[in-house]
């Protein structure tokens, strides 16, 4: 099935910086967000698409492709991020590479390129049309590519009337990169029964199952003095961090980890003598487990800080979002429809647990079950990103079925 306007829609929406800021305080934390959001606006309005509009409250815009159907078909809504990731998004040059012949790829001028011997995965898209960056940014496609998804299903409903389905809403939303997207969406203006994110990787990726997640902020107060009269007396802030650092499970990073097991990240560290700090992010699927992690930093603060004369080492732990399956598991309905239409296109379903999280974490424990769709990308974050056209086409695809076969 070929949709004339997904790839110009694709490429115009990446080209546009969306970058989240983790350290803003406003809700969306960027003004580009908020310029897209309306720019998004108009575009669903231009569609066809009924009653638009942007929440102030959350930076989402919401519409609703009315029914073609009678009223008592359930209400589906489909989800996907504005934002784009750590990584520079100024100045975005997507390049198109038609008919992918399986080699290496040189992301423009930049002296990197999309290497099959270092990525394998690129020899499941021989043939097909791929979307790169230049090198020099990432690309946007997550989630700009379950953007597209969902606008061009709009746009082909809207054109096609006879195609059966309910109603649905579609919604678009701020900063899920840094984690506070979804954090007040509006499940009561959004008022559907179920919704999905299309926000996954590659073709036929399905998930209900998200880690639960949080954040942990290490501080250490050294005490400094000149290194030749140290001794009983220096605190050294730095080596008082390592030694917390050390003290994690050797095993239990993400290099080394993969499925359901769990880590311990760190993403940031500096200090000096005199002070010194470290930002972690834990991560486990098991909610006991999830709980022990966070424990054991706790533990290995409280055992470093035995050895001073007052205590040293200060951690701050804040919870992010949890295991969406605690509810999915409830409505299995919504896997299973999502299951079936894949089924019904020829698209072998692949179940898995996210290594991350999705916006649907969130809005399925504020009540809404929302598992997560695949949207194509691949490499996602940075300068190795691309999509293949034709996955994103089976995106399309795969919406409009869920729709298709929720309404018989």
């Amino acid at each position: 099935m070929a949709y004339d306007h997904l790839l110009d829609r694709f490429l115009s929406y990446v080209k546009v910086n969306t970058r989240s800021d983790p350290h803003s305080t406003t809700r969306p934390s960027t003004p580009s967000q908020v310029a897209f959001a309306h720019r998004l606006a108009d575009e669903m309005r231009a569609l066809g698409v009924r009653d638009v509009h942007y929440l102030e409250s959350n930076g989402y815009v919401v519409g609703t492709i009315p029914a073609t159907t009678d009223d008592a078909v359930p209400r589906i809504g489909f989800i996907a991020h504005m934002d784009t990731a750590d990584f520079n998004a100024e100045g975005i040059s997507p390049q198109v590479i038609d008919h992918y012949d399986g080699g290496v790829i040189h992301l423009g001028t930049s002296g990197y390129v999309l290497d099959p011997a270092v990525f394998p995965h690129l020899a499941r898209y021989v043939g097909d049309t791929l979307v790169t960056t230049d090198g020099t940014t990432l690309l946007g496609a997550d989630d700009k590519a379950g953007l597209a998804a969902i606008m061009t299903a709009a746009e082909w409903w809207l054109a096609h009337p006879e195609e059966a389905h309910g109603e649905i809403r579609i919604g678009f939303g701020p900063d899920e990169e840094i984690g506070t997207g979804a954090d007040a969406f509006d499940v009561e203006d959004f008022d559907v029964d179920f919704a999905y994110t299309v926000d996954g990787g590659p073709l036929g990726e399905l998930s209900y199952e998200t880690f639960s997640a949080a954040a942990a902020e290490v501080r250490v107060q050294g005490r400094a003095v000149h290194p030749g009269t140290a001794k009983g007396q220096m605190v050294n802030a730095i080596q008082v961090l390592i030694d917390f650092h050390t003290a994690l499970p050797e095993h239990d990073r993400p290099e080394l980890t993969e499925g359901r097991e769990g880590f311990f990240h760190v993403h940031h560290l500096e200090g000096t003598t005199e002070a010194a700090s470290a930002s972690y992010i834990i991560r486990d699927h098991d909610d006991t487990l999830f709980a022990q992690r966070k424990q054991t930093i706790l533990d290995i603060a409280k055992r470093l800080n035995a050895a001073f004369d007052e205590p040293r080492v200060t951690v701050t732990l804040h919870d992010q979002y949890v295991n969406m399956a605690r509810v999915i598991t409830e409505h299995w309905h919504v896997v299973e429809l999502a299951k079936a239409a894949m089924e019904s296109l020829g698209i072998t379903p692949v179940i898995e647990p996210v290594r991350g999280g999705t916006d649907g974490s969130k809005i399925s424990l504020a009540g809404l079950p929302t598992p997560n769709l695949f949207s194509g990308q691949e490499n996602a974050h940075g300068r190795f990103e691309y999509v293949s056209l034709q996955s994103m086409e089976r995106a399309v695809d795969l919406i409009r079925e869920i729709a298709r076969l929720n309404a018989t």
